[in-house]
């Protein structure tokens, strides 16, 4: 009896494991042009243009700046804007596991720190059966920024580190959904 209980529990745990994993699977990241389609309407207050406008989009820009690629020369790094420490926070693509890059989206490492790395891959909470319904859609891999995700990045290792308000940066790259009326 015992070892027939040992059995069901570590089959119970291995489904619960493997059925995660698998759920995460499921997870693509697709890229800021798909999320354009509806997020850069009046009525969705065009929050692909405020993040367009934005550092985070400019990122990988930064890295071809005089103070970067004084820093990587000091520091032999050939190049920023292609070596894995400093792209990893200037740019989505390159900080999240290839495997889930929808092969279909079009993820690039140009669109620098993009909607992804905030809100979570898109590629099923994406449809707008699911993006209508909070719910359904933190159900389907959608992220509630919070300020854990920015000090990833934001942190002391970051060479060119600023004190990090996370309500006061928050606010300065907020994109809303305006209110109905």
């Amino acid at each position: 009896m015992r070892r027939s209980f040992q059995f069901l529990l570590t089959l119970i745990l291995a489904i619960g494991v493997l059925g995660s994993f698998s759920y995460a699977k499921d997870f693509k990241y697709v890229g800021a042009a798909k999320c354009k389609t509806c997020h850069n309407t009046k009525k969705s207050g065009k929050q692909y243009t405020i993040w367009k406008n934005g550092p985070h989009a400019k990122a990988m820009e930064s890295l071809k700046s005089e103070a970067s690629l004084k820093y990587a020369k000091e520091h032999g790094i050939a190049d920023p804007s292609t070596d894995p420490k400093c792209t990893k926070c200037h740019a989505t693509m390159a900080a999240v596991d290839k495997a889930l890059i929808d092969p279909k989206g079009k993820l690039t490492m140009e669109e620098g720190v993009s909607c992804e790395s905030c809100h979570g891959p898109g590629s099923v909470y994406k449809k707008m059966s699911i993006m209508k319904d909070r719910e359904k859609a933190l159900a389907n891999g959608l992220v509630l920024p919070e300020e854990k995700v920015c000090v990833t990045c934001h942190n002391e290792q970051n060479p060119f580190h600023k004190p990090f308000n996370y309500k006061e940066f928050s606010a300065k790259i907020a994109h809303p959904t305006p209110k109905k009326k």
